[in-house]
């Protein structure tokens, strides 16, 4: 069911078709895209409140289901991550898995915590996304486990990493809302969707989705986020905790083709980790949904 940000945001969007209802269960389906899967993300908030977007890699199995309504991953954040060491006790968390060679994705949302190496989500939502903005990235080489070799934390993007935002054609947002859980999803675009302007402020356009307003709603009751961008062909990550606002003027929307509205980002920390994945990507192609850039 839709809560209190949803809600505000569909109507304010002036959407009129219902949010589809999620069950808490995993289906058949979705328990064999989860097995087949070698990265997922997971969206949570760390203990002192901030909001962190964290990648999770592996061989296909290294996710499975254990009965309709717990997901098992065999892989828990790596030293230097964030969110290393979060899951001693149980916590809300949002999962996205991701299958960029076909475009596939699945959300689902609950309580996770660590049981030895890994880390078992219960669920209370799960449900599927659609194709639009994911760019097609084949699978290269057999994965490993992450050897991260340095993570650097600062207040501020440097010129290479605001370099490094504005050249992006994907990141993930993970968002959370009080006593309402955590969510992770997926943003893309064409390289340059994603405006720098600055040390500690970005921004992107919101394109037209699903309709179920998951993060913006998230955002409507709590602007803390996380962003994770990720150099797919080397495995570096570049991780951003900071507060996000929603631009709903019409007549900026109405500079960038595609837009509905934007996401304007404050960037409050950086964490920079040098080959931090066990998995790496050569890309394929841009989705045909992507609308142009700004010019």
């Amino acid at each position: 069911m839709e809560h209190a940000g949803e809600r505000a945001v569909r109507l304010r969007a002036g959407a009129a078709v219902e949010a589809r209802e999620v069950g808490a269960a995993v289906p058949a389906v979705a328990a064999r895209f989860l097995g087949e899967q070698r990265l997922v993300v997971i969206g949570a908030a760390d203990g002192d409140g901030a909001v962190w977007a964290s990648p999770l890699t592996g061989p296909p199995g290294f996710v499975a289901t254990d009965g309709e309504r717990t997901i098992v991953v065999d892989r828990l954040p790596g030293a230097g991550d964030p969110l290393a060491g979060r899951f001693g006790a149980e916590h809300d968390i949002g999962l996205l898995a991701i299958d960029p060679a076909t475009r596939r994705r699945m959300r689902a949302n609950g309580r996770a915590r660590r049981t030895a190496d890994r880390l078992v989500i219960d669920t209370d939502q799960v449900y599927a996304n659609c194709l639009k903005y994911l760019q097609t990235r084949y699978p290269q080489g057999a994965p490993s486990a992450p050897t991260a070799r340095a993570a650097r934390r600062t207040g501020s993007l440097s010129a290479a990493q605001r370099r490094r935002v504005a050249a992006a054609d994907t990141f993930f947002i993970a968002s959370t809302a009080p006593d309402l859980g955590a969510d992770a999803a997926h943003r893309g675009g064409n390289p340059g969707f994603v405006t720098v302007t600055g040390a500690r402020h970005l921004s992107w356009p919101d394109y037209a989705g699903n309709a179920m307003f998951s993060t913006l709603g998230n955002l409507e009751l709590d602007g803390r986020c996380g962003l994770l961008f990720v150099d797919w062909e080397h495995g570096h990550t570049l991780q951003l905790t900071g507060r996000a606002r929603v631009d709903w003027d019409a007549d900026r929307a109405a500079t960038t083709p595609g837009a509905q509205r934007f996401v304007d980002f404050e960037v409050e920390q950086v964490v920079d980790v040098t080959a931090g994945l066990g998995m790496r990507w050569s890309f394929g192609g841009y989705s045909r949904f992507n609308p142009p850039p700004p010019s």
